[in-house]
């Protein structure tokens, strides 16, 4: 296993401001941020609008939730397939996951908050809020180069419209101690558009390119991109969903915390016709994107959009 080299991009406050959006500049790096997505299925981003002080913070208010009760966490729940609170399963041994309803709305941050501690915990609700809403300003901004890539701008206004977010906060147990490397999340491709992940200085996440597992070194300020599956069958398949997998092997516990782009229930996953043409043919039908969740959550499997979804 080595050292992924995976794509990039300066997203940095000064950078983008020296491109203004349909310029030049801003269609050049929306191609290179296109190309990454069908070389990769990911990248990274240098995202410093985003504090040094946010990031600590965030970090710092998942170690008291961790720890609360576990009847307490269970409280939280969701209709959503996968969020509500997930303990740690046969799958994912080393795992405990709060998979939260957006909340970059501040009252959804709050209920949540409240939820788990009732006599209130205003410092962690606001650290939420902002975390959150940060990390979907910068997945409307990567979205839209997307579409804006395709010549698709509209495409950019319908999946606003149709979609929501889910927010991940993640502990990983450390492994026993000198016991060999323990696969804490097994090979999978995510079920959403697009994935933005912050992990902290346990670095454990490997993606799967060129025929290896690589372990992704994260810059300073930086975050992963990750294209899930509705945005691969939305693509026709151009844009690849990225392979990748958390693997333990040193005796620390490990935090991260996620952005997760999802389309609303009863949303259709559909190719649009400009994507198809004699190069590339029809390979996804529509589907609507809960049914495919309900299916991956009892049918685990490899390829699980083509089974699903390939004509």
């Amino acid at each position: 296993m080595g050292v992924s080299q995976i794509p990039c991009f300066d997203f940095s406050e000064e950078a983008l401001n020296q491109i203004q959006e349909g310029s030049e500049g801003w269609k050049c790096l929306s191609h290179k941020v296109r190309e990454a997505c069908e070389s990769h299925g990911c990248f990274l981003v240098v995202y410093d609008q985003i504090p040094a002080k946010l990031r600590e913070e965030m970090f710092f208010g998942l170690k008291p939730l961790f720890q609360l009760p576990e009847e307490t966490k269970k409280k939280y729940t969701s209709s959503i397939q996968f969020n509500g609170y997930l303990a740690k399963s046969q799958r994912a041994p080393l795992l405990a996951v709060f998979g939260i309803d957006d909340p970059s709305k501040l009252d959804t941050a709050e209920d949540f908050t409240n939820l788990m501690w009732p006599d209130g915990n205003p410092s962690f609700c606001e650290t939420l809020h902002s975390m959150s809403s940060k990390m979907g300003e910068l997945n409307r901004v990567i979205m839209k180069m997307i579409f804006e890539s395709f010549d698709m701008p509209k495409h950019y206004e319908l999946n606003s419209k149709n979609n929501s977010c889910s927010f991940r906060l993640m502990k990983y147990d450390a492994p026993p101690r000198d016991s060999d490397p323990i696969v804490a999340i097994p090979a999978h491709t995510d079920q959403n558009t697009l994935t933005i992940l912050c992990e902290d200085e346990v670095q454990a996440l490997e993606v799967f390119y060129e025929n290896s597992w690589n372990q992704v070194a994260f810059p300073k300020e930086s975050l992963l991109v990750l294209v899930g599956d509705a945005l691969k069958a939305w693509s026709n398949g151009r844009l690849h969903a990225s392979k990748h997998r958390v693997t333990m092997s040193n005796n620390k516990e490990r935090y991260s915390y996620g952005f997760f782009g999802i389309p609303k229930p009863g949303t259709t996953v559909e190719v649009p016709q400009q994507l198809v043409n004699k190069e590339h043919p029809l390979r996804y039908r529509p589907f609507t994107f809960s049914d495919y969740v309900s299916f991956i959550a009892s049918h685990r499997t490899d390829e699980a959009l083509e089974f699903y979804a390939g004509i």
